[in-house]
């Protein structure tokens, strides 16, 4: 009997440490987009690679539209743990991690396609870098596109006709610099409000890339679209470092490869949706006007000179000098 027990606690032994090795995992993955937009598409597909790679041992739930509240409380929430991960906003993040800054000086990119070979390179390898000091693993930049100005005003086709508008920003310090320099009142709001705040008169306008402005119906409420295309923006697909730090070697590198198929997927479907947006929308009666960038750069370029003598200065200059030498 004494040996009987022996072999059957042995038995146990057995099966507590061996299928630890096969333990369950189950991580959130929180974002502000609204359905259907280029980033919940990319987080949904990125939980799908991942169930699939891990024979559905490692579950991903998507929580879209800032159920897990807006996306400065995400990135608060990846540092302290109580959020895994986030398909975040780079101006958010920006104020954690100064050097995401440096990718969004106005009129850095001439297109998403540009952006991305800066990013993929030694800039976003040193980014990643200050971003786990900080708590936080980058994953990889999603996209979010190039960025333009709605209004409920007038057209905005010079950068005189920007001067006296109530623009909601992002709470990304680059973009509310970019708009004061064109000589707007700036003001934040989060974006889970703006149609409310953009029905109501509370701003005039505001900017977001196309897919946001379509998705999140805030065409709706604005009768003036411009292409001003003022700065690029990155979605830094992030994972909280206390969450990383509890996986197995083998699980991050199913996290690692699927969060790079995601990204891919996500920046093409990003790019597809903008380029039928521009053929769409004016179908629908929303009027789209052209603008000369060269008029909007030379107002804006201040907003560079400033960054160069900040804080991440070099950061900055090195940034510019990738971006110049892929160009």
């Amino acid at each position: 009997m004494r040996l009987i027990g022996l072999c059957f606690a042995a038995l146990v032994g057995l099966a507590v440490s061996g299928p630890a090795l096969a333990q369950e995992v189950k991580l959130t993955l929180g974002h502000g987009a609204a359905a259907g937009n280029p980033r919940d598409e990319g987080a949904k597909r990125f939980a799908e690679l991942v169930k699939e790679r891990s024979q559905g041992r490692i579950a991903i739930q998507v929580a879209g539209s800032a159920q897990l509240g807006d996306d400065a409380a995400m990135v608060t929430g990846m540092r302290t743990g109580s959020i895994d991960m986030s398909a975040n906003s780079q101006g958010a993040v920006t104020n954690v991690v100064p050097e995401y800054g440096a990718l969004g000086m106005p009129y850095l990119f001439d297109s998403p396609e540009h952006a991305w070979k800066v990013v993929d390179g030694p800039i976003g390898e040193e980014i990643a870098k200050k971003s786990e000091a900080k708590g936080l693993i980058l994953l990889g930049f999603m996209d979010n596109g190039i960025r333009h100005t709605s209004n409920a005003k007038r057209p905005i086709l010079h950068p005189e006709d920007v001067k006296g508008l109530k623009i909601r920003t992002p709470p990304d310090p680059v973009t509310v610099s970019i708009f004061r320099a064109l000589g707007a009142d700036t003001q934040q709001i989060k974006f889970s409000e703006l149609y409310i705040a953009l029905q109501q008169g509370t701003v005039d306008g505001q900017e977001n890339p196309l897919a946001n402005i379509y998705y999140s119906k805030l065409h709706e409420v604005q009768k003036f679209i411009s292409l001003t295309g003022h700065k690029y923006e990155t979605t830094p697909f992030l994972m909280s470092k206390r969450s990383w730090d509890r996986l197995s070697e083998a699980d991050r590198k199913v996290i690692r490869a699927s969060a790079k198929d995601a990204v891919d997927y996500q920046r093409q479907l990003a790019l597809e949706i903008d380029r039928k947006l521009l053929e769409d929308m004016p179908k629908l009666g929303i009027k789209i006007d052209k603008v000369d960038r060269a008029e909007f750069a030379k107002v804006t370029q201040p907003v560079i000179d400033e960054a160069l003598k900040s804080g991440i200065g070099g950061f900055v200059r090195q940034t510019v000098a990738e971006a110049q030498k892929l160009r």
